[in-house]
């Protein structure tokens, strides 16, 4: 099923940035979250995201180093009494899960286009 038709002036205000994962940990009393300590190069530090992609990581500490898309202009969303300052940006589901990767390293905080 498609979702609603958007205009390309509403597609352009979300923001979809690769960041650099600095550190990765299971939410303690969950199956599903993750929390994310991810770098997009700004000067207040990295950022918290909290992400339900437990049950597609059997290691959190292997995506330490990885970049991966997030988009990043989202309201801060509190899951489980954290705070979540933005949202990984994957495809699939199962089997056909993956993460959207650039295919070379570019530097944190680098914009989709």
């Amino acid at each position: 099923m498609r979702k609603e038709i958007i205009s390309l002036t509403e597609f352009n205000k979300i923001e979809v940035q690769v960041g650099t994962v600095r550190a990765a940990e299971r939410v303690p009393e969950t199956d599903k979250l993750l929390k994310l300590s991810v770098d997009f190069g700004e000067a207040e530090g990295p950022r918290q995201i909290i992400s339900g992609i437990a049950a597609y990581v059997t290691d959190p500490a292997g995506l330490v180093g990885r970049q991966l898309s997030f988009v990043t202009n989202l309201e801060p969303r509190t899951i489980r009494g954290l705070e979540s300052n933005g949202m990984l940006f994957a495809v699939g589901t199962g089997e056909t899960f993956a993460f959207l990767v650039p295919d070379r390293t570019v530097p944190p905080g680098t914009n989709a286009h």
